[in-house]
């Protein structure tokens, strides 16, 4: 089955800062695209990967699309606020439904992942071309597949502890900088139906993106979070519980059959 992944990207330094031009001629977005179609390709995996941007976010994050993607990955920083509460709030529904959600680098202050995760999400930063090493800790997780121990990133944003979220359901990497600080930098979270990966490397100002190993745990996330085939992609109902519901062959007041499949 064709694995569908939406490419959230900002697309605002781009077009203001030199630096980011250089890196990224044709966008961070169109970078991590292209790695999750390669990387995936190379895999043996099937997939189908297009771009959204905050120009047209109505548009390309609109119901229909949402509907038809199975992983949305997410790069904001500069622009937050112009994203629309109600697109936030869309994105937030679609995930508790099923849909699978990677928040990348400081999209850990966006609206959707805030959202998700009823804190502040803040941390401590310094842009000062710190060396990143990202070490698992999950060795067993589907995340870490063929990932090395550490990925070394040469120069980096420092992300840094205290970082203000709930405990992770899984940890699958913490990152270490030549500062000295430590970073929660790979994290699992479910919500509803759906599974979040926030990963944390990949500042603008850093060809982050170009390595080879950071596209790879970027393709072995979308794997991993894309809604399971064989459960229906919803909202996980309420719904009014006749007594002795649980029995096989159990009906509703008006004899429809009661299903018991979440």
């Amino acid at each position: 089955m064709t694995l569908r992944i939406t490419v959230f990207g900002e697309n605002r330094h781009e077009k203001v800062d030199e630096r980011v031009q250089e890196l990224y001629p044709e966008g961070m977005h169109t970078t991590i695209a292209g790695a999750l179609t390669s990387t995936l390709g190379a895999l043996g995996e099937d997939v189908d990967v297009r771009v959204a941007l905050l120009d047209d976010i109505e548009e390309s994050l609109s119901e229909e699309v949402l509907a038809s993607t199975d992983v949305l990955t997410w790069w904001g920083h500069m622009a937050h606020d112009d994203v629309p509460d109600e697109v936030a709030e869309r994105v937030v529904r679609h995930v508790r439904e099923g849909m699978g959600f990677l928040p990348l680098h400081s999209a850990h202050y966006s609206k959707p992942f805030r959202l998700l995760m009823g804190t502040t999400c803040n941390l401590l930063w310094r842009n000062d071309n710190d060396e990143e090493r990202v070490w698992t800790v999950s060795g067993s997780h589907p995340i870490a597949r063929g990932v090395p121990h550490p990925i070394v990133i040469p120069g980096q944003e420092m992300y840094g502890e205290m970082f203000d979220i709930p405990a992770p359901d899984e940890q699958v990497f913490i990152s270490s900088f030549s500062g000295g600080e430590v970073f929660r930098s790979g994290c699992c979270f479910y919500r509803g139906k759906g599974r979040i990966f926030y990963f944390s490397p990949g500042d603008q100002e850093y060809p982050v993106y170009h390595q080879a190993e950071i596209q790879r745990v970027l393709a072995n996330a979308a794997l991993w979070a894309r809604p399971q085939e064989d459960r229906e992609r919803a909202a996980i109902k309420i719904a009014n519980a006749p007594r002795d519901w649980f029995r096989e062959g159990a009906r509703t007041a008006e004899g429809e059959e009661i299903t018991r499949v979440i």
